[in-house]
């Protein structure tokens, strides 16, 4: 795997910073190509995450499996299906009472065609977008109103 890590520090607490990060109906406010997100059922390892991405023009449905979920700190997800799978690992770090820093992980898995568009498209395509992704969620989340 060529893992792809981006890091932000986030004017939020920790457990904000891993709500928003980690909650599938709002990828598509933060997340290039995403157009939907849900999880069936309670976050928990497990759990299947259901994702909508435009690709090509066209929507695809993606489901991943909570791989590991330790509120407020870790959370990761691995691709079930589809040519490109994505591994995807969160972590927060609280800095202080109000900022955190932020780290994603991100790599795919190539399966049949895949093999081949993972290193030639995928993953570079992935390098160009995650700093925006990551910079769209610091600005969103920065000036949303925090949670009671």
């Amino acid at each position: 795997m060529s893992l792809i890590s981006v890091s932000t520090d986030v004017d939020r607490s920790a457990e904000d910073v891993f709500a928003y990060a980690t909650d599938p109906t709002l990828f598509h406010e933060w997340q290039q190509g995403v157009v939907d997100g849900r999880m069936e059922g309670a976050p928990k390892v497990g759990a299947r995450c259901m994702t909508t991405l435009r690709i090509g023009g066209a929507d695809r449905a993606s489901s991943s499996e909570v791989a590991h979920f330790d509120p407020p700190r870790t959370w990761g997800v691995r691709g079930l299906d589809g040519p490109i799978r994505a591994v995807v690992d969160v972590t927060v770090e609280p800095v202080a009472a109000d900022r955190s820093r932020l780290t994603i992980n991100v790599d795919f898995e190539g399966h049949g065609v895949g093999k081949l568009l993972v290193p030639l498209l995928v993953r570079p395509q992935a390098r160009k977008e995650m700093p925006n992704n990551l910079a769209a969620l610091k600005q969103r989340l920065e000036h949303r109103q925090a949670t009671p």
